[in-house]
């Protein structure tokens, strides 16, 4: 987890908030998002401009608010920064013009 951010001295007292927002993601049947995506999508998006005196309840709201579909965007666009995703290979192109 991102525990360098400024909130991540919450992280301990916020896990139950997390762990609740990953189980109501299940039951929408995204099973395959984990704790840490959901951590690094409000760390690296949500709170990329933290504030300085904020409190707990309006990080957990951040948390019980989250929509699944801004997790799964950011999740996507972290994945193809990171990843070797290249169009440079002609098959591959093709691959995924099908």
């Amino acid at each position: 987890m991102n525990q360098s951010h400024q909130y991540g001295r919450f992280y301990k007292q916020v896990k139950p908030a997390l762990e609740s927002k990953i189980e109501e993601f299940k039951i929408f049947g995204y099973e395959q998002v984990k704790e840490k995506e959901l951590w690094d999508y409000l760390t690296k998006k949500k709170w990329k401009k933290p504030k300085e005196e904020v409190q707990m309840y309006e990080i957990i709201a951040d948390i019980l608010s989250a929509k699944i579909g801004d997790v799964m965007n950011f999740t996507t666009v972290e994945a193809f920064k990171l990843g070797d995703f290249t169009l440079d290979d002609e098959e591959e192109r093709k691959e995924l013009l099908k």
